[in-house]
């Protein structure tokens, strides 16, 4: 099989990176070892930066987000036992988030995919990319105990952070850096009707929590825990309980409880891989980057990365120019670095640490008290939550 463009990874990013070339006439193919049914089953975040609902107009692929999905102007930082909102809308001269799931978004770019003809090959096992150095890469993959070959012009590796692409580099040609956060998310989801129309970050002696939601009739909690947590330990009875302690009493009362459907643990960690391209190699969102979720900015990352890159590709067929793919690392990685101060800088805003003392206690309770109360200092957290600009 030829190809322009080989995908390696059926995720957010390789959908719509696949849909925005489609589109625009470049030839492409999509591989994932998973099947279709299991990507969709995956559970992730759904706070949409407007760039990203951007890319996904530009994709012909965004009609049910704009009819289902939820438009936020802002969200509350919950902290001394109050609310203190943050008005996205007004601080940022209109722009706003959108919520909309994760999983309805991929879904929604794997059926335009399937109506466009695109292809789209599941189920591939041991995908590996070669000779990405030179002029002539290609990618093999296992399927029904045969090998196949996929000779192209580019190889873009949307397939997360255990993917095959990001290990395909030799250790001398890239660096990583990384920090491990010493606490996890116990996240569950559950059909009730979410505890505020906008989400809430709350910072409480016991721990962080944030409330959020898929839908008006879906919620979406977390609170922080220890690593060493079990998920058998935690009981639907005992995580409500928790929650109702970590967010101020208007809330806690306010509460609406069902069984959960999903809940998991998820460890936070900071993790930037660079450079982003080597050779006709290109990493993309997880494969290259991991943030903390306190940002939201996973998604509207690998998002950004697409954007970049999908330019660059569309220069490269339409002008014959390089230019474009050439400065994807660099420009891709500026707006990687500060999504991921952003990110740090929110998670130790509103997380307690093992370490904090009382000295950073009070210094963490100075930074939320001048954050609400200094214009500039809410507009520097407005501009960024809502996504900078590409």
């Amino acid at each position: 099989m030829r190809t322009k463009v080989a995908i390696i990874g059926s995720g957010p990013s390789g959908l719509l990176l696949g849909q925005l070339l489609t589109e625009a006439g470049i030839d492409n193919v999509i591989l994932d070892r998973a099947g279709k049914d299991y990507i969709l089953g995956r559970v992730r975040a759904g706070v949409l930066e407007e760039g990203t609902v951007g890319l996904m107009d530009q994709a012909k692929s965004g009609a049910r987000m704009h009819a289902e999905g939820l438009p936020h102007d802002g969200f509350s930082l919950a902290f001394d036992g109050r609310d203190h909102r943050i008005d996205l809308h007004g601080l940022t001269g209109g722009k706003r988030v959108m919520v909309y799931g994760q999983t309805e978004l991929t879904r929604d770019l794997m059926e335009h995919r399937e109506a466009s003809g695109a292809a789209t090959i599941y189920d591939a096992a041991n995908v590996t990319p070669h000779d990405f150095d030179g002029e002539t890469p290609y990618l093999t993959y296992e399927k029904d105990g045969i090998t196949h070959r996929i000779d192209c012009d580019f190889i873009a590796g949307c397939d997360g952070f255990h993917g095959a692409s990001r290990k395909a580099v030799p250790a001398s040609a890239i660096r990583t850096f990384e920090k491990v956060y010493p606490f996890g998310w116990l996240g569950i989801l559950a059909d009730v009707a979410p505890v505020s129309h906008e989400l809430i970050y709350a910072n409480h002696p016991r721990g962080f929590a944030l409330c959020s939601m898929r839908s008006e009739s879906r919620s979406r909690y977390y609170i922080q825990c220890p690593l060493d947590e079990k998920i058998e330990d935690w009981s639907d009875e005992r995580f409500w309980d928790e929650l109702r302690r970590r967010l101020p009493a208007h809330h806690a009362e306010a509460l609406q409880t069902a069984p959960s459907f999903e809940k998991s643990i998820a460890p936070l960690r900071s993790f930037v891989a660079e450079p982003m391209r080597f050779g006709r190699l290109f990493l993309v969102g997880d494969a290259a980057h991991i943030v903390p979720p306190t940002g939201a900015k996973g998604l509207n990352l690998a998002a950004s990365d697409v954007h970049y890159l999908f330019s660059g590709l569309a220069e490269y067929y339409g002008e014959r120019s390089s230019a474009g793919i050439d400065a994807y690392s660099g420009r891709a990685l500026s707006r990687v670095w500060k999504a991921v101060r952003f990110s740090w800088w929110m998670t130790t805003m509103l997380h307690r640490f093992p370490d904090t003392g009382d000295f950073g206690q009070k210094i963490q309770e100075a930074e939320l008290d001048y954050l609400t109360h200094s214009t500039a200092a809410a507009t520097a957290l407005a501009e960024n939550y809502v996504g900078l600009p590409y």
